[in-house]
């Protein structure tokens, strides 16, 4: 089917959709999803795709590689929005933004028990502790922790309570007055209660009600000539208005509001987003996109209720620097809400305070395409300059490096790593278990590894579909000359090299299998194929190292009538592997405390029959 017939074909199928709210999944050539978008009006919206007329360079990229789409028919646009944020999290399309950091998000938590501290953790558990947040990185977390710890002079040691009180001289801190003391015995529970009950309403945004009951305390302290007490109060208050002063005062006490905006560079695009609590900002995030994702008001409603569901929190206003058409907000709105599980406002600000909040946010995403730009360039110089060393054809967009990893023949495994335009590529990490392979044959084994990965070019989609630049294997001349022998059956031209390691295990050279090439002198060059082979060898270690522990929880050895799990571990804890339980003589394995003759006799007779 020629272009011209293609579009045409596109046009009249979406000229015939129903002009309803629902879905559309658009797919390429080999049937990849490449973009997922939601509309109230299907039919007029996907037919401007194919319509003739301007439209933005990303669009216009991705319209010319549809070959099909297909729609869901959705009742409310609310429900369009839900289901296309679900298929982009499904899908992961080319063309759509998306956020690239699946972690669980950080939160503040209260512990439970008789003297509670403030910690980090990334799982909120029903555990009877308090939990504060989500915030968008560990680094923000303890800086929060470090703050009101020291405002409230709350222990930050590692001593347990009450165990430890009238252990040991207190620490320096206790000296410098950071510390209220609780090793010393002189902070009732009671007073460390309240310390903590203070920290928990810091934590919620009520900073200013602590400041009127300490102010209240300080001043019935005063009047009852318990003086201690009342500059301890004092303390406290100056400590949570520094604590204020070092914060950005956007709002009044006790307001909260997150705000998203997004700047589009043309090449690339980024949307910042600034949380208020209590009237100040507290946190900060950026997210940078690359030119092909397209980025534009419609696609940012997905892109918010994506941001929000992991998090299980929205504060009560959503601000925005770019507009929505009425419907569009409404159904933003309502997604949020439901989120909530109670009301919340999304607004584009037109004048005052939270208008300048809009445009601080867009200077934000402004300059997190700045740093993205200036990220790239340094990554594509590098990998132009390593393609000249090399001698590459092409750029090397996408490098996959493999290592192999064994504790014995029946641990051996191989790793492979990707990294697509200088950065890893960690979702398309994978790990191969290898079998029937001596435990010395590591070229046998990065043959099996490679050539699986290979018979597996022709999927639609994942990791294994895209063919790489460039292959780095951490090995030398013999494992090149292997693979590239390998890559001549299959018919593939792809350019293979050796990581070779120095005595002391670290990067040396590359090599062919004729010779090395020297990259020491090319310091950026150096630390790039030094990083990949560090990061192959953590990967394939782990995974390694991950099927030894599995098997030592449930080995093979228990299928031995008489022989449990306990005396599966001995044996194992004993000989250090399956192989040479596998090569012991009865008496050897009967000379292990806890097996029996008998059991001996059952091991031995199960691996030579």
């Amino acid at each position: 089917m020629r272009d011209q017939e293609r579009t045409e074909y596109l046009l009249d199928k979406a000229n015939s959709l129903p002009a309803c709210p629902g879905v559309y999944i658009m797919r390429d050539k080999g049937g990849r999803v490449i973009y997922v978008g939601k509309s109230r009006k299907l039919k007029n919206r996907v037919s401007q795709y194919f319509q003739a007329g301007e439209k933005d360079p990303k669009t216009e990229r991705m319209a010319s590689l549809v070959w099909d789409f297909e729609v869901v028919i959705c009742s409310t646009e609310i429900e369009a929005l839900t289901l296309e944020n679900a298929f982009i999290k499904q899908h992961a399309p080319k063309y759509n933004i998306k956020l690239k950091d699946a972690k669980s998000y950080p939160y503040i938590k209260i512990t439970s028990g008789e003297y509670p501290r403030l910690v980090c953790t990334r799982r909120r558990e029903d555990d009877g502790a308090k939990y504060y947040g989500p915030y968008s990185s560990t680094s923000t977390v303890y800086s929060v922790i470090g703050a009101v710890n020291k405002a409230l002079r709350l222990p930050s040691c590692s001593r347990n309570f009450p165990r430890d009180i009238g252990r040991g001289r207190p620490c320096i801190y206790y000296q410098m007055g950071r510390c209220c003391g609780v090793c010393t015995g002189r902070v009732s529970r009671e007073e460390y209660a309240e310390l903590i009950r203070n920290a928990a309403r810091i934590l919620s945004g009520n900073t200013q009600a602590v400041k009127r009951e300490l102010a209240e305390r300080m001043r019935i302290c005063a009047e009852e000539e318990r003086f201690e007490e009342a500059a301890r109060c004092r303390d406290i208050i100056a400590a949570l208005d520094r604590l204020r002063e070092k914060q950005k005062v956007v709002f009044a006490p006790g307001e909260e509001a997150d705000v998203f905006a997004l700047y589009d560079g043309g090449d690339c695009a980024a949307v910042s987003v600034l949380s208020v609590r209590d009237g100040v900002l507290s946190d900060k995030n950026g997210y940078p996109f690359g030119s092909g994702e397209i980025a534009d008001a419609e696609s940012m409603s997905a892109f918010i209720c994506g941001y929000y569901r992991p998090r299980d929190y929205v504060p009560s206003r959503v601000l925005l620097s770019f507009p929505l058409d009425e419907e569009a907000n409404a159904a933003l709105t309502a997604c949020l809400s439901e989120i909530a599980g109670r009301s919340v406002s999304v607004t584009t600000p037109q004048r005052g305070e939270a208008k300048g909040l809009c445009e601080l946010a867009v200077a934000n995403a402004a300059e997190v395409v700045r740093e993205y730009r200036e990220s790239v360039q340094k990554d594509e110089s590098i990998l132009l300059r390593l393609a000249k060393i090399l001698g590459l054809e092409i750029y090397p967009a996408r490098i996959e490096a493999y290592d192999i990893s064994n504790i014995g023949s029946e641990h051996m495994r191989c790793g492979m790593i990707v990294m697509a335009d200088g950065k890893f590529k960690r979702g398309d990490y994978r790990s191969f278990a290898i079998r029937g392979v001596a435990e010395t044959d590591d070229y046998a084994a990065m043959s099996e590894a490679i050539s699986r990965r290979l018979a597996r070019l022709g999927e639609s989609a994942g990791s294994f579909s895209e063919l790489p630049d460039l292959i780095l294997l951490d090995g030398g001349r013999g494992h090149v000359s292997t693979i590239r022998r390998l890559l001549e059956e299959k018919g593939l031209e792809i350019p293979v090299f050796g990581m070779v390691k120095d005595e002391h295990h670290k990067t040396r050279a590359l090599c062919t299998d004729t010779g090395e090439i020297n990259i020491a002198k090319e310091r950026q060059v150096f630390m790039l194929i030094y990083r990949i082979q560090e990061e192959v060898h953590r990967f394939t270690s782990s995974k390694t190292e991950k099927a030894k522990r599995k098997t030592l929880k449930k080995s093979s050895l228990t299928e031995i009538p008489g022989i449990g799990e306990k005396k599966a571990k001995l044996l194992l804890g004993h000989f250090g592997g399956l192989m040479a339980i596998k090569k012991a003589g009865v008496d050897d394995i009967a000379a292990v405390k806890g097996i029996s003759k008998r059991d001996a006799e059952a091991v031995y007779n199960y691996f030579h029959k």
